[in-house]
């Protein structure tokens, strides 16, 4: 009896340590290095949550037409850290991303830089996932 009971405990303990691991993804699973791209617009939403926060952002498209983004940046500690917060961040604020598109060709892309329009800049993306660095 002490035997199944250990086996399940431990058979459990393994699930619950494997699922952060599946919520993680490296930067190549989603999103493309080979599709940059800016994007303009007004923050209409911001999500704190982890593993990484997520920025909303309404474009307009050459046809007058809206279109509303989501940005994925690094952990909303790290960004804190950074100078990124609830307060640097305000909704309705105009904001420029750069980044890279997801892979599905969906309205999200992986966040690399946040500038403001009195040009402060500030680096949103997520370190280690394999997200291409800057190029100088």
């Amino acid at each position: 009896m002490r035997r199944h009971i250990f086996v399940g405990v431990a058979g459990v303990s393994l699930i619950l340590a494997a699922a952060p691991l599946r919520a993680h993804h490296a930067f190549s699973a989603e999103f493309d290095a080979d599709k940059p791209l800016k994007l303009e617009g007004t923050l209409v939403k911001t999500e704190w949550i982890n593993p990484h926060a997520w920025l909303h952002i309404e474009v307009k498209k050459p046809d007058g037409k809206t279109e509303v983004w989501m940005i994925e940046g690094g952990t909303p500690n790290t960004l804190m850290r950074r100078g990124i917060s609830r307060d640097t961040l305000k909704i309705g604020e105009a904001i420029a991303v750069t980044g890279y598109q997801a892979k599905d060709g969906s309205l999200r892309a992986n966040g690399r830089d946040i500038t403001y329009p009195d040009g402060r800049k500030l680096f949103l993306g997520s370190t280690g996932t394999g997200a291409p660095y800057e190029k100088k």
